[in-house]
C-alpha cells in the first residue's frame, strides 16, 4: 500500500507541476561573459546588490574585475563571504542581516553550490520574512516574488544556477534540506568557463560528477517530460566527452564550456524531474560529517544504480547506447552495467575514492530516518525502497 500512495503523490505532483510558473535563467554565455553582468544590472534599474560568496572565492581573487565593473557602473555593493561548505541557517540569516542593513535591492551568488544555496535562502528569506528557514522546508513554501538573483557558477557542477532548490544545513541537528519552489530559480545566470580554469582537480572531478548524478537520476526517474529527457541525455553526453578532459588539462576553455553547460542543462532536468536516493543519502552524509555533496554524490551512484536492478536496466542501457558504451545485441542489463562500470572508471580515473570514511554505526538509523523521509514519496525513483534497503546501502558505502 505504501507503494501505492508514493506513486499516486509523485504522479499527482507530475500533473501539478504542469501548471506551476516555471522560469528559465536568461543566460550570458562564453569567456568573458561576466564581463557584461554590471551593465545588465544596472539595466534593471537595480543601485545596490549584496554578493554571497565564500573565503576561497575571495583568495582565489575571482571576482575582483566584477566588483571593478560595479563600480564603474555605479552600483553599490557588500560581499558576504562567509558562507561554509553544505551552508548553514546561521549563514542564511546572517547575510539576511547584511542584505538589509545596506538597503541591497538584489543578491548576485557567486561561486558554487554552496554560495548559491545561501543566497537562495536568503532570498527566501527576504521575500517571506515571517518564515524561518524550517518552516519553508519541502515544496512550494515560499510562493512569493523574490528580489532579482543572479547566479555565477564558478564550478561545473551543481546546476544551481538553473534549480529551484536551496540545501540548507542545520548545525544544530546536523540535518540537511531542501527548501524546492520555482520561485527560487534564478532570474539571470553567467556561464563564464575562464572562472572555472583554475579549479583544483579534486574540484573538477567531483563537481562533474555531481553533474552526472543529477543527470542521471533525473533521467531513470518517472518525472521525465520531453524536454527534461532532452537535457539529460545532452548533459550525460557532454560529461562523458569532457570531464576528464577537463580533470588532466585544466586549461581546455572549450572543455570547460561544455562541462559548464553540461551542469546547467542537468540542473534544468533535475529541476522538473527531481533526483533519487543518492542525494536523499548524499544530503545525510554532509548534514553528519561535512562530506562535500559532489564527492559523496560520486562514490553513491554507482551502489545505489546497483541496488535498482531490473527498474532501471532499460533507462541505463538507454544512457549506455547513448555514450557508446556495449555491443549491438546486448541485453538492457548487459548494458547498464557497462553503464554502471563506466562511472566507476570515471571514479577511479579521477582518484575518487570507492567508499565513505567516518560513517558512524550509531548514527545510521537517524540517517536511514532522513534520507528516507526526503526521498519518500517524493522522489519519482525506480524502485521505492524502505528501511531495510537504506540500511544496506549505507553499509555497503562506508569504508
Amino acid at each position: 500500500m505504501y507503494k501505492v500512495f508514493c506513486r499516486t503523490y509523485q504522479g499527482v505532483m507530475k500533473f501539478a507541476s504542469s501548471f506551476l510558473p516555471w522560469r528559465e535563467p536568461e543566460l550570458l554565455m562564453g569567456e568573458n561573459s561576466l564581463e557584461k553582468l554590471p551593465a545588465l544590472i544596472k539595466g534593471q534599474g537595480i543601485e545596490s546588490v549584496l554578493i554571497v560568496s565564500d573565503k576561497g572565492i575571495i583568495s582565489a581573487r575571482l571576482m575582483d574585475e566584477f566588483l571593478q565593473g560595479l563600480k564603474e557602473a555605479g552600483i553599490c555593493f557588500v560581499v558576504y563571504d562567509e558562507t561554509v561548505p553544505n551552508p548553514t541557517i546561521d549563514n542564511i540569516e546572517e547575510a539576511l542581516k547584511v542584505y538589509h542593513q545596506n538597503k541591497c535591492m538584489g543578491l548576485v551568488a557567486f561561486g558554487g553550490g554552496s554560495p548559491m544555496d545561501c543566497a537562495k535562502g536568503v532570498a527566501a528569506r527576504a521575500a517571506r520574512p515571517k518564515k524561518t528557514i524550517p518552516q519553508m522546508k519541502g515544496v512550494l513554501k515560499v510562493m512569493k516574488k523574490i528580489p532579482p538573483l543572479f547566479a555565477i557558477p564558478t564550478t561545473a557542477g551543481t546546476g544551481s544556477e538553473a534549480t529551484l532548490a536551496a540545501v540548507v544545513s542545520n548545525s544544530e541537528t546536523h540535518e540537511k534540506y531542501a527548501i524546492m519552489d520555482t520561485a527560487l530559480i534564478p532570474h539571470y545566470a553567467v556561464l563564464d568557463p575562464v572562472l572555472t580554469l583554475n579549479l583544483p582537480k579534486h574540484i573538477t572531478s567531483t563537481t562533474g560528477m555531481d553533474a552526472l548524478t543529477h543527470a542521471v537520476e533525473a533521467y531513470i526517474g518517472r518525472s521525465n517530460t520531453k524536454e527534461t529527457i532532452q537535457f539529460s541525455k545532452e548533459a550525460v553526453t557532454l560529461i562523458f566527452e569532457n570531464l576528464y578532459e577537463c580533470y588532466t588539462n585544466g586549461t581546455n576553455l572549450t572543455a570547460r564550456a561544455n562541462m559548464q553547460r553540461a551542469a546547467y542543462l542537468a540542473g534544468m532536468a533535475f529541476t522538473r524531474a527531481y533526483v533519487g536516493y543518492v542525494h536523499a543519502i548524499a544530503h545525510t552524509l554532509g548534514g553528519f560529517y561535512s562530506i562535500p555533496h559532489g564527492l559523496a554524490n560520486a562514490v553513491i551512484l554507482p551502489y545505489v544504480l546497483e541496488y535498482y536492478g531490473e527498474s532501471a536496466h532499460k533507462p541505463l542501457a538507454e544512457l549506455a547506447d547513448l555514450v557508446g558504451l556495449g555491443n549491438q545485441g546486448d541485453s538492457d542489463q548487459i548494458k547498464a552495467e557497462a553503464f554502471i562500470n563506466a562511472i566507476k572508471d570515471m571514479n577511479k580515473k579521477m582518484d575518487i575514492p570507492a567508499k565513505i570514511n567516518g560513517i558512524q554505526d550509531s548514527d545510521l538509523p537517524v540517517m536511514v530516518e532522513r534520507a528516507l523521509s526526503e526521498a519518500n514519496p517524493l522522489y519519482p525513483v525506480p524502485k521505492i525502497l524502505f528501511k531495510g534497503d537504506m540500511f544496506h546501502l549505507y553499509e555497503t558505502i562506508k569504508a
